[in-house]
């Protein structure tokens, strides 16, 4: 018994959808039926609208009818009818319904799944090659690190002015907090110290960091929304996530350019593999020369540096910690604009440190 058109559509993991000369949907098959969360019952008939809520679309639409060319329209952004973000390939072909002229064949592939698996995976392998070469050099740290802090001890106690002091507590604070961060990239088990941070406070701690090595005629600037509530996160972590990435960000323009912090909240934003309702979305952005291209595809490996001075760890190790708190960096480049984007998850309920039962 041979099986209907119907039927071996509704068989394929792609979602096929039909418009009409009107844009309205006249078939769907189940895969699509899934992908939007509805069924074809309820939208057949219905204008294309309801199934996408951009307007982008209509560019492809107008070019197909035009030329009678097959459109492809790669990593669209699509809301579910569960209210996800989610990715899909949509691939726009001429079709004929009922022999008239001007009807559409959509088909859609969910891609945002194996983008995901691709990403964590790297991510993955970065983290492991990370530890790797941390535990290799934690001995040798180790050692000058205890000499550095004793010797700033030994300083401050010598010092006769609390203007003079407050450097010394910096590199014994900076030192204490390098020693826990080798000891936890290292393979040790303490656990985290979670707590409620303002993130604000970390970047004003991190400007505090690196002003002394500032050019004069470099500049950092802010551009803060004050409303952001506070992270349940390791105060430690995260002034080192973003101590990495400013430190990058100053090689870059050098000794004349502007560094911005600029910080936004994301709502309902998908981050690995999740809606959460709110997310920070925290970007370093410098007016530099960019990250050179031979390095963009591997920018987050240990030992890829685009510095001749760089040791290739500070994204890497930065990539890693922010995967500790759920979270992900992204970038942009091109030169006079580079754009490093963390992403961190805010919640709303009490987090558990790791090691916690």
């Amino acid at each position: 018994m041979s099986a209907t058109l119907g039927e071996i559509t509704d068989a394929l993991s792609t979602g096929v959808v039909v418009l009409d000369d009107t844009l309205k949907v006249q078939y769907m098959n189940a895969s699509a039926e899934v992908l939007f969360g509805n069924s074809r019952r309820r939208l057949i008939g219905e204008t294309y609208m309801r199934l996408f809520e951009e307007s982008s679309l209509d560019l492809a639409f107008d070019k197909v009818r035009e030329s009678g060319d097959v459109q492809s329209l790669r990593q669209f952004h699509l809301k579910s009818g569960q209210g996800e973000m989610i990715i899909v390939d949509i691939v726009v072909s001429p079709y004929s319904l009922k022999e008239k002229e001007g009807a559409l064949l959509l088909e859609l592939s969910r891609i945002d799944q194996q983008l995901r698996l691709t990403q964590e995976e790297t991510l993955l392998s970065q983290l492991q090659t990370t530890q790797t070469l941390v535990r290799g050099m934690a001995h040798e740290i180790k050692n000058p690190l205890g000499g550095l802090r004793g010797a700033a001890q030994l300083l401050e106690s010598e010092l006769p002015s609390p203007d003079l002091k407050e450097y010394t507590r910096i590199i014994i604070s900076e030192a204490d907090r390098l020693q826990v961060l080798v000891d936890r990239m290292s393979g040790s088990q303490a656990p985290s110290i979670n707590e409620k941070v303002n993130i604000h406070e970390v970047l004003e701690r991190v400007r505090k960091l690196v002003s002394v090595e500032l050019s004069p005629e470099v500049t950092i600037r802010f551009d803060y929304d004050p409303s952001i509530p506070d992270l349940n996160a390791d105060k430690d972590k995260l002034i080192q996530i973003v101590l990495n990435i400013v430190v990058n960000a100053i090689k870059a323009v050098g000794d004349k350019g502007e560094i911005v912090f600029k910080t936004r909240i994301q709502r309902r934003f998908m981050l690995n593999q999740k809606v959460h309702r709110l997310v920070l979305k925290l970007q370093i952005i410098d007016n530099g020369d960019g990250v050179p291209l031979s390095v963009k595809d591997k920018v987050f490996f240990p030992m890829v540096s685009g510095s001749a001075d760089g040791s290739g760890l500070g994204l890497s190790i930065a990539q890693s910690l922010a995967n500790a708190h759920s979270g992900l960096i992204e970038f942009q480049s091109e030169p006079g604009n580079t754009v490093f984007t963390l992403l961190l998850p805010i919640s709303t309920t009490k987090t558990k440190n790791q090691g916690d039962k």
